[in-house]
């Protein structure tokens, strides 16, 4: 396509949104309020994805050994635990730095075990992460049958549930997204079609007088694509005021350790670009298939 033809083409279309303001206005804002509603999904379900990969990167294996257990068997579990390739990390624990943090994390409370430092009771323990979150009991299971390993801990029984409703969650949200994207593909293309089907006369005339295919479907895709830029503006708008708000109000009120909202920067541009994008290929979308009919011969 020549430029000048291409340069045509987008004139056409800027001057095709000015001579119908009103079903401009009309599609601008289905694609406002549709995109709005998806914008605003999508921060909850980002946020909520992200405190379940805090919760369960916060979940860890702890190995604790036998008192029987020598310095060079203590290193040869060590080593047994690393060469596991679901293993990320390993750290060992001794039970002097286990019954420190027992009293510190008990506060007030953990001065009466400080009587215990004379003859700690506690086992020296392996701590180990693992490269993904389901590989946990695996790897529990796998560190349990290990020679001078007295017990394994990794909140047997907690975990799964963890881990369901986790995946429930995800599964849920992403057939949720899905059904509200093409809802918004369907509400957006009938505004779209409004706007085109005003315009039948337009296009067969063009036809008439030998325009091909092609140079007529030009400037409403052009069209489609402007207003689904235009239509995201606004939620952009509004989530990024809103979020900025609620992000100041809540961070200094969240005090679990894994539980938080995502940082404005990025996530505050990584959602604008998902809805221009979204905008732009609804738009986009809704303007070549109402255009179609208008153009078979």
């Amino acid at each position: 396509m020549k430029f000048r033809t291409l340069r045509r083409h987008f004139r056409e279309s800027g001057k095709n949104l000015g001579r119908n303001g009103w079903m401009t206005f009309a599609s601008i804002s289905a694609v406002t309020v549709t995109l709005l509603l998806v914008g605003v999904f999508f921060v909850i379900m980002m946020n909520l994805n992200h405190i379940a990969g805090n919760v369960e990167k916060d979940v860890e294996i702890r190995a604790h050994i036998d008192t029987a257990a020598n310095e060079q068997d203590k290193q040869l579990i060590g080593k047994k635990i690393e060469s596991i390739p679901q293993v990320a990390t390993v750290t060992y624990s001794p039970k002097e730095k286990e019954l420190n943090n027992l009293i510190s994390d008990l506060g007030e409370n953990g001065d009466s075990f400080k009587l215990f430092k004379q003859n700690n009771p506690l086992r020296d323990v392996y701590v180990v992460k693992t490269k993904s979150p389901k590989d946990v009991i695996k790897v529990a299971k796998e560190i349990e049958s290990f020679n001078y390993v007295q017990m394994v801990k990794y909140g047997q029984g907690y975990v799964e549930k963890l881990f369901k409703v986790v995946k429930i969650a995800r599964n849920i949200g992403i057939v949720l997204i899905i059904g509200l994207l093409f809802t918004a593909m369907f509400l957006i293309s009938n505004t779209i079609k409004i706007t085109i089907v005003a315009r039948r006369k337009e296009i067969e005339i063009m036809r008439l007088v030998g325009a091909t295919n092609t140079f007529i479907r030009w400037p409403f895709f052009l069209e489609g694509l402007w207003l689904g830029i235009l239509g995201a503006v606004v939620p952009i708008v509004l989530i990024g005021v809103s979020y900025h708000y609620l992000y100041d109000y809540m961070k200094p009120r969240l005090t679990i350790k894994f539980v938080d909202l995502l940082q404005m920067n990025p996530f505050i541009y990584q959602i604008s670009a998902i809805l221009i994008v979204l905008g732009a290929l609804i738009g986009i979308w809704g303007s070549v298939m109402s255009v179609r009919k208008f153009l078979k011969v």
